[in-house]
């Protein structure tokens, strides 16, 4: 009676195995490839579109007034987006990190539960939710100002830091808060002097995916400091100021050519900052998390 012959072969349900699983790894490498095209698409018809306004003069100088469409640039849009930025950033940063360190150091792990699922849902919500919101609360009253577009993308930035620098200080080795309250440190010295300091290159990445989250937001602006048009500089976060993405929703709007380039521009000059930041954020993430996990 003869054998069958041996072979390595792949045949029968082993061979459509392997048929579906190159199948499903080329349809993703396919979805991969779609996604890095519509992104390199966008980038290049925005660039495009607004090369003709992108000189020095756009970023040094303000907008020209009267019948000068052409003239200026968008400097003081530039200056009143950092000051929001910088003012949410000021706000959002040490109540993220305190509310990180509560939920990961100090809280029962069922309140823990629900304070991380409180913030998933506070990230999920719709921004221009939140902008009405401090509406009815600050704007309705005072008036519109920095301030209040400021405490907006501070709530929206809120989740964001929490959620990062929990996940930074989950990976700080055990070790070390073991040894430092064996030597008879108390816990909450334990947490600011062992374990933030060796999560701090996490957190301040953290921080800076949400500014990047936050530097193209419009919705809640368009509520809180929409009036800032003035054609002198004003850094008075008490006043409403200009914003790029103020700016560009203003331009698109115009029929005039020129402005319409500009507002591509200024699109244009938001999402390079957007994808430096978040692509130097996301691997120096990667990197603390290396750092911290090995």
């Amino acid at each position: 009676m003869n054998e069958p012959a041996f072979t390595l072969k792949a045949t029968g349900r082993l061979r459509r195995r392997q048929l579906v699983n190159q199948g499903m790894g080329a349809l993703a490498a396919g979805a991969a490839l779609l996604a890095v095209a519509v992104l390199a698409i966008v980038v290049i018809s925005v660039g495009s579109r607004g090369a003709g306004s992108l000189n020095l003069a756009f970023f040094t100088q303000n907008q020209a007034q009267g019948f000068n469409p052409k003239g200026g640039g968008v400097l003081f849009a530039i200056v009143g987006s950092v000051v929001l930025v910088g003012i949410a950033t000021l706000i959002a940063l040490p109540l993220g990190v305190l509310v990180a360190v509560y939920v990961s150091e100090l809280a029962p792990p069922r309140l823990a539960r629900v304070a991380r699922m409180a913030l998933d849902i506070s990230n999920g919500i719709p921004t221009i939710v939140i902008g009405i919101f401090v509406f009815t609360i600050l704007v309705a009253a005072h008036g519109q100002s920095a301030l209040a577009g400021s405490i907006a993308l501070a709530i929206i930035m809120l989740p964001l830091i929490a959620r990062a620098t929990e996940e930074v200080l989950l990976l700080v080795p055990s070790s070390q808060r073991e040894a430092s309250l064996a030597l008879g440190v108390s816990r909450w010295r334990t947490t600011v002097q062992v374990v933030i300091p060796s999560a701090l290159g996490g957190i301040l990445t953290g921080t800076t995916l949400a500014i990047a989250r936050v530097a193209g937001e419009t919705a809640p602006l368009l509520f809180l400091t929409s009036l800032g048009t003035s054609s002198t500089a004003d850094a008075n976060p008490l006043h409403p100021l200009q914003s790029l993405t103020l700016v560009i929703f203003s331009y698109s709007d115009q029929a005039d050519p020129a402005y319409q380039s500009k507002a591509w521009a200024a699109a244009f000059t938001l999402m390079c900052f957007v994808l430096v930041t978040s692509l130097a954020a996301k691997l120096a993430l990667a990197r603390y998390r290396k750092k911290l996990g090995g």
